[in-house]
C-alpha cells in the first residue's frame, strides 16, 4: 500500500517540477510599420539592405527553475518579414526599390541591432517580461550619410508563463513600434530624396 502511495507522491512531485520548467520557444514574429506614410518622393532609386547585427540570437529566457533550457529566439523567416516591411515602407514614401549595384541609387540599411526578453530568474513563476527592440538605420546619398537608432520597449505582467503565441504577439508589437520609428524620422527621408 505504501509503495503505491509513495509512487503517487513521486509522480505528483514530478508534475510540479515539470510545471516550473519551460521549454525553449522560437517565435515567428511579423513586425509591421504602423503609420500611414505620405508619398513625398519622386521615384528616386533606393537600394534596401536589411541585416541582423545582434551579438546574440537569443532574446533571453522564459525564466522558471531551469532558465538555461528555456531560451527564446526568433526564426529565420523573421528577418525576411522585416525586409518586406522596410521595402514596402520605402515604396509608400514614393521611392523606387532597386537591386544592389544600380547606378545613382541612394541606400537605406536597416539593422536589427538588439532584441531582448528579460524575465525574473529567481522565481519559478514567470510574473513579468521586459521586452525591448532596437533598429539601427543608415541613409546614404551620393554625398551625405545619416545614422540613427530607434528603440521601443514594453513591460508585461503575467499570472502564468506566457505561451508561444502570446510571446510572439508581444515581441512583434515591440519590434513594430521600433521599426515604425525609423520611418517617422524625417532626416532619413530627406537624405534618400537627395
Amino acid at each position: 500500500m505504501f509503495g503505491r502511495l509513495g509512487m503517487l507522491v513521486v509522480a505528483a512531485m514530478a508534475l510540479v517540477l515539470v510545471g516550473c520548467a519551460h521549454s525553449p520557444q522560437q517565435l515567428n514574429v511579423q513586425p509591421q510599420v504602423q503609420v500611414p506614410l505620405n508619398p513625398v518622393a519622386r521615384q528616386q532609386p533606393v537600394v534596401v539592405v536589411v541585416q541582423d547585427t545582434r551579438p546574440s540570437k537569443v532574446l533571453g529566457t522564459r525564466g522558471g527553475i531551469y532558465p538555461d533550457s528555456s531560451n527564446i529566439t526568433i526564426n529565420e523567416q523573421s528577418l525576411g518579414q522585416v525586409r518586406h516591411q522596410v521595402e514596402q515602407a520605402v515604396r509608400q514614401l514614393g521611392f523606387n526599390v532597386v537591386p544592389e549595384g544600380t547606378p545613382n541609387a541612394n541606400r537605406l540599411t536597416v539593422s536589427l541591432a538588439d532584441l531582448r526578453y528579460q524575465s525574473p530568474k529567481s522565481s519559478a513563476y514567470v510574473t513579468q517580461a521586459d521586452i525591448s527592440a532596437t533598429f539601427a538605420a543608415e541613409a546614404r546619398s551620393s554625398n551625405q550619410q545619416y545614422q540613427g537608432r530607434y528603440s521601443a520597449s514594453a513591460q508585461h505582467r503575467f499570472g502564468y508563463a506566457p505561451n508561444q503565441a502570446t510571446n510572439t504577439r508581444l515581441v512583434t508589437e515591440v519590434m513594430s513600434d521600433a521599426l515604425t520609428r525609423v520611418f517617422q524620422d524625417p532626416t532619413i527621408v530627406e537624405i534618400l530624396q537627395r
